[in-house]
């Protein structure tokens, strides 16, 4: 195969205003999806901005307003989120489904987080147009159509036999014009990328991750294409075939699987975790408050001594069965939190039939949005919570006075960058 079989290869493929018009689809398509996802993780960046502005005023009224630990820690909150990754624009993953800001008190942890703000889970079903979702799914179906009726077209018009035998090698006609083909696409959806991995400072090794993955990902297709434009069925016939195993892989396959996961796999729902601690917080008002206090100081030793009430409220009081909804619910969220990873984990064994399911969770694994990075920033928010308490439980335990200086050394949280 010379340089002049390539040119030639490249010119009568490139002319063809079929293949010029899918590769500008596929380009467009792609560039779009860039756009979209940079918007997105602006107006997510410039929520945060707003939101971070917004907490320091209210913090700041809160402790000017009142004079005593217990009412601070009840009306004041914290802000906790988890800031899109520079690779979130491309792969968005579940910030749409999962929450990715909260702002907590010192009230029971659970119920703050299963009541939180999330989208309608019916139209997160639809998903966004991300990058990943363009390759993952487009991308294969641009390759059908370019490549199914490589042979096929020839074969019909009669010129099959006679460019088989003038062909120079065996390389350099079909295997020739499909790499040309396969390159050409990958690079109308690649280009566009690596103009938003500049855009939203990606790193290098990152963006070069992603740009092979695509790679990997198109060439398998591109191989499948191939081998069944071999066969002598009319064009029509093979389209359909790969039309067929492309929508089974791509959606029949995720969709069956997510059924039978869920049927087969049961756990704990977050409105039985919400509504056991609210439960536990409530009954609380209606037994002495002794009963309280013992059970709390039987799992929190260190206040024994300290924890006697001798009023009909106080602080400390309303704090500590606060502290017990929680060990109320936390069976119940320890057992969500399993199911939920029983079934990512069933999910991922299943997204080996499912090749653009499989590219999903690679993507949205490097941009850290999928489900585990939210399991994190769940986790984070309640170590936050759990360094609240640490904070407060000492000056509403003790009969010190009440001294605003005390109040500079609250935990601040921070966020994974």
């Amino acid at each position: 195969m010379s340089w002049l079989d390539i040119c030639r290869e490249t010119r009568f493929v490139l002319r063809k205003k079929s293949v010029a018009l899918v590769l500008l689809v596929g380009f467009l398509l792609s560039l779009f999806s860039v756009w979209t996802g940079s918007v997105e993780v602006a107006q997510q960046h410039a929520t945060l901005e707003r939101i971070e502005q917004a907490d320091k005023l209210d913090q700041a009224d809160v402790t000017r307003r009142y004079d005593d630990y217990g009412s601070i820690a009840y009306y004041n909150f914290h802000l906790t989120y988890e800031p899109p990754s520079s690779l979130a624009f491309a792969a968005l993953g579940v910030r749409d489904v999962y929450p990715w800001k909260h702002r907590i008190r010192m009230l029971a942890i659970e119920g703050q987080i299963h009541e939180s703000d999330t989208q309608n889970p019916e139209l997160a079903l639809f998903g966004r147009i991300d990058f990943s979702f363009v390759i993952a799914v487009i991308a294969p179906l641009l390759l059908i159509l370019l490549l199914h009726d490589l042979r096929a077209s020839e074969r019909a018009a009669g010129r099959l036999d006679f460019l088989s035998i003038t062909a120079r090698t065996a390389y350099s006609l079909w295997p020739l014009r499909a790499t040309i083909v396969v390159l050409t696409l990958w690079l109308a959806f690649i280009l566009p990328f690596i103009g938003g991995a500049i855009f939203n400072g990606v790193g290098a090794g990152l963006t070069l991750s992603v740009i092979a993955i695509v790679l990997l990902y198109i060439l398998l297709w591109a191989l499948l294409c191939y081998w069944v434009a071999r066969f002598t069925f009319p064009a029509p016939v093979l389209a359909s075939f790969l039309m067929g195993f492309w929508l089974l892989t791509t959606f029949v396959i995720p969709a069956v699987a997510n059924v039978v996961i869920d049927k087969a796999i049961h756990g704990p729902q977050g409105g039985d975790i919400l509504m056991t601690q609210r439960e536990a917080v409530n009954d609380a008002w209606d037994i002495p408050i002794d009963t309280t206090m013992n059970a709390f100081v039987a799992s929190h030793p260190e206040w024994a001594g300290k924890a006697q009430v001798n009023s009909l409220f106080e602080w400390k009081w309303y704090y500590a069965f606060q502290q017990l909804g929680d060990e109320a619910a936390r069976p119940l969220a320890q057992a969500y939190q399993q199911t939920a990873e029983d079934k990512y984990r069933a999910a991922g064994r299943v997204a080996w039939l499912s090749p653009a399911t499989l590219l999903q969770r690679a993507l949205t694994g490097l941009a850290q949005t999928d489900a585990k990075a939210a399991w994190r920033y769940e986790q984070k928010v309640r170590q936050f919570h759990a360094q609240l308490r640490h904070f407060y439980y000492p000056l509403l335990f003790s009969s010190d006075a009440y001294n605003a200086e005390a109040l500079d050394a609250r935990p601040v949280f921070t966020p994974h960058k």
